[in-house]
């Protein structure tokens, strides 16, 4: 089609800076990255388009960072804070943990891209180190179950890429926004649930049931991580296998010291 396409010429209309604006509308819709109250960080956030979305679905009780080399101008409608500089650098992240505190962010999202050459395997590669820089930020300043979207170049870097991150997360999903160029080999990363137990299916550990939950499973702590354990007693010290991980808490069934077990138990592998 001649001159600009529907998305720009949408984003003139309804007052957002970029066009880009839609495809994050569009992720949020296909994976509910934002809650009311959230406090999200938007790596190379310049020219806000994400930052005017993020705002409008966190309210005015969440708050949003932005932060980018170059320079974000003020939002009127929005009350946004945005940071000038280099998010591999330390200073930068100092910065960025003062303005999320310490309980830290529900959502990190990165629309980052290279400074195209024209050469598909030289900006593909350059995208995969971007999107990884943003990934070692995200594991930082992420709070336990937090989100992560990255925009990332398709390519033979990206299943390696995408595994790290996986590891890292519940479950991960790859989305192509309706927003995106038909001619764009863009696609974007979409983990939930940033993992950050002590614990891993499969463990097996001696514990203490500390008290009991509202289902009447005993709960033990590891590291400050809640295990729920089936049929146990409060003062009870006892192995456990460790079954299921979830970012906040995990379940362990007993393995009885008579029972002679190999060690062995399910481990959940259905992650998409």
């Amino acid at each position: 089609m001649s001159g600009k396409d529907d998305y720009y010429n949408r984003s003139k209309q309804q007052g957002y800076r970029s066009r880009a604006s839609y495809k994050l509308k569009q992720l949020d819709e296909e994976a509910t990255l934002f809650e009311r109250g959230d406090t999200v960080v938007d790596l190379g956030a310049a020219p806000g388009g994400w930052l005017q979305v993020a705002a409008e679905e966190v309210g005015e009780s969440g708050t949003v960072v932005g932060v980018d080399l170059q320079r974000i101008d003020d939002f009127d409608e929005h009350d946004v804070e945005t940071l000038r500089g280099d998010m591999t650098e330390e200073r930068t992240r100092h910065y960025l943990r003062e303005a999320i505190g310490e309980r830290g962010a529900d959502v990190v999202i990165s629309d980052m891209a290279p400074n195209m050459t024209g050469e598909y395997a030289l900006d593909h590669a350059r995208s995969v180190h971007l999107a990884r820089q943003a990934f070692d930020v995200a594991e930082e300043l992420l709070a336990p179950g937090g989100d992560f979207v990255v925009k990332v170049f398709q390519g033979e870097d990206l299943d390696a890429f995408r595994e790290d991150v996986r590891g890292e997360f519940e479950y991960l999903r790859t989305v192509s926004p309706p927003a995106s160029r038909d001619s764009s080999s863009e696609v974007y990363l979409v983990a939930k649930g940033l993992n950050t137990a002590p614990v891993a299916a499969g463990d097996r550990l001696e514990v203490t049931v500390e008290e009991l939950g509202d289902e009447g499973d005993g709960i033990a702590y590891v590291e400050g991580y809640s295990l729920f354990v089936d049929d146990a007693a409060v003062g009870e010290t006892l192995t456990v296998l460790v079954e299921d991980v979830k970012p906040r808490f995990g379940f362990a069934e007993r393995v009885d010291a008579d029972e002679g077990g190999d060690g062995n138990g399910d481990e959940n592998g259905d992650e998409e």
